[in-house]
């Protein structure tokens, strides 16, 4: 996750919120032969914002709207995209239909709030715009029978970049988006892949699942395990996402993988590991070896020690196990948010993808 800049942010739109201004746009250039442009469209908590078209285009039966996505100060991967509305006149009672149109993804595996089969277009973005097409049906006298594709070109090269893959998401990128608004560095998007990974594990009658910190300590943990890709989920630094969810959600056993640091981290209690909102506790690491039987010589050199990663070399020095301290403290931390009917386990690794530390039950 990159580095959240100074001073005060932008906020940005969902591409759930691009998507529905987009099929107002073209549903309004359907019914009347005129685009509105800029297109205004309500929120669910009241904002209403307009967006500019980017592209438009009116044929035999069907409308054609673009907008570009800003998300405003957020790192999003879609950002700048092309978020395009096609919608076309439907059967006499076909009620709303929706369409995966180039770059939008299909979902292929049960667990997630769409059937398997339907395009990743998540629910409260599918309502919003289900919300305008009915509005404007009653507003010219006409039936709401139509046919919405979303597209999004460059999506599935985008998406690659994303957790849709391992959800089982194919062909591109979902439309998301429960307020419409992107809150930057929020992060809103990622905790909710780690709840739908959880979601999707659960059920594929996952057993074992391994949330990761990250690429090196998922890899070491997928090959000790011999895991399928639905039972690795991508926790990045964000412990407290994934430990409250399963506690409603529960698998009967989790691994958690990550480096020294962000597991000690967590060992300390603290629920969000990235490096801006929590620090190595090195007094505390230095306690946590004394009980390991560090000398006296070996706690002074971890207590000048700058960095967690520094502290542990002089652990594993001594012959310390400083790694299973640290990481049986992470186990108690992860079961007191977690509860009890899950089996934690806590494994730390090395750069190297080399086992170090462990704490189970």
């Amino acid at each position: 996750m990159e580095r959240k800049p100074s001073g005060p942010l932008r906020r940005g739109w969902t591409t759930g919120a691009c998507a529905t201004a987009a099929t107002r746009a073209a549903y309004t250039a359907l019914l009347t032969g005129e685009f509105p442009d800029p297109v205004a469209i309500s929120l669910p908590r009241g904002q209403k914002p307009s967006f500019s078209l980017a592209r438009e285009s009116l044929g035999d039966g069907e409308a054609m709207a673009a907008i570009v996505k800003d998300a405003g100060d957020d790192p999003d991967v879609t950002h700048g995209a092309l978020v395009v509305a096609t919608v076309r006149h439907g059967a006499p009672g076909s009620g709303i239909a929706f369409k995966a149109g180039e770059g939008v993804g299909v979902v292929t595996k049960p667990g997630l709030p769409l059937a398997v089969g339907e395009p990743a277009i998540n629910p409260s973005p599918r309502r919003l715009m289900a919300e305008v097409i009915g509005e404007l049906a009653r507003a010219h006298g006409a039936q709401a029978d139509v046919e919405i594709e979303i597209s999004i070109p460059g999506g599935a090269a985008m998406a690659k970049h994303t957790m849709n893959g391992r959800l089982g998401i194919e062909g591109g990128l979902s439309i998301l988006g429960t307020t419409g608004i992107v809150v930057p560095y929020s992060c809103a998007s990622w905790i909710a892949s780690i709840h739908q990974g959880i979601d999707v594990a659960r059920a594929a009658n996952i057993g074992h699942a391994v949330a990761s910190t990250g690429s090196t300590s998922e890899a070491a943990a997928r090959d000790l395990y011999g895991l399928p890709d639905t039972a690795l989920l991508d926790m990045g630094d964000f412990a407290g996402g994934l430990l409250k969810y399963l506690r409603k959600h529960p698998i009967s056993r989790v691994t958690i993988a990550g480096g020294f640091a962000k597991i000690a981290k967590l060992a300390a209690g603290d629920l969000d590991l990235h490096s801006a909102r929590s620090r190595v506790d090195i007094a505390r690491l230095a306690d946590w070896a004394e009980q390991a039987g560090a000398d006296e010589d070996t706690l002074a050199k971890i207590r000048r020690a700058e960095t967690g990663a520094q502290a542990l070399a002089h652990a594993r020095a001594a012959g310390v196990a400083l790694a299973d301290r640290v990481a049986e403290a992470a186990r108690r931390t992860a079961r007191g948010v977690a509860g009890d009917g899950i089996d934690i386990e806590v494994l730390i690794f090395d750069r190297n993808g080399e086992l170090v530390g462990r704490g189970e039950d």
